[in-house]
């Protein structure tokens, strides 16, 4: 089946750090001359909506509002729908998302939130799961890139605490099924017309495989040499993403 969406994971795929990735912005251009639908998908945790769309403009990356998914946005909608009281420890950045007066939380909600990671606070957040409150993950990535090198991303922190509290994480973003759903659903197509890049095996590739959507692994941000073999399915792994032309039909 011809594909005719394109998903794009944004750190480590279109950029790293402050600089743009090889032919990023030209993807973006030529996808759009084809008249490809395409979705921004990420499960940065460290900036607003507004400031990720700042970031890729000044780039030269052409990523409109209603194209960028996010997992904290997600988190915010899921937390909303069942209205839950956070106690939330996320980002600064993200932080308005979660408003709430934590002295009567009813859930946790656990993002990339740096230094706020500490015994004192991911303690507090045991006990609140401890009696009966909800985890809800903003993705489920091990680690990420950045200037310095690998880094621990909020996964691990989250099946923590999900095992020493014995509970199920909600995850919002990806890998979730749901979450690359939504996304789907967003385009109007079925999700063998889909196609998603990104530099995560486990969080873009895998999860877009178990989805029905197809996947390529590209060998820049936390691309780890032999990443190819980790998963059972078969997937293309490219050296960037201005490959991405030589394997799609339209």
């Amino acid at each position: 089946m011809p594909i005719s969406a394109l998903f794009f994971d944004l750190s480590g795929v279109l950029y790293q750090g402050d600089e743009r990735l090889p032919g990023a912005d030209h993807v973006i251009a030529q996808a759009r001359r084809n008249n490809f639908i395409l979705r921004f998908v990420t499960n940065t945790a460290t900036k607003s909506r507004q400031e990720i769309l700042q970031k890729l403009a000044s780039l030269g990356i052409d990523a409109r509002a209603d194209e960028l998914f996010t997992a904290p946005d997600a988190a915010q909608t899921y937390i909303s729908q069942h209205q839950l009281r956070p106690f939330a420890l996320v980002h600064p950045a993200i932080r308005p998302l979660f408003t709430h007066s934590e002295s009567n939380a009813n859930c946790v909600v656990i993002g990339d939130a740096r230094d706020g990671l500490t015994y004192e606070s991911l303690n507090r957040a045991f006990r609140l799961l401890m009696n009966g409150s909800p985890l809800v993950g903003i993705g489920d990535n091990r680690y990420f890139q950045d200037e310095h090198g690998l880094s621990l991303d909020a996964g691990p922190f989250i099946h923590a605490l999900a095992y020493a509290a014995g509970v199920e994480p909600i995850i919002m973003g990806k890998p979730s099924r749901a979450f690359f759903e939504q996304v789907v659903r967003s385009t109007g197509l079925t999700a063998g017309q889909c196609f998603m890049v990104g530099d995560d095996v486990r969080g873009d590739v895998e999860g877009a495989l178990n989805t029905g959507i197809g996947a390529a692994l590209v060998q820049t941000g936390k691309y780890q040499p032999g990443d190819e073999g980790v998963l059972s399915q078969n997937f293309p792994c490219f050296a960037n993403v201005s490959d991405i032309f030589k394997l799609i039909e339209y």
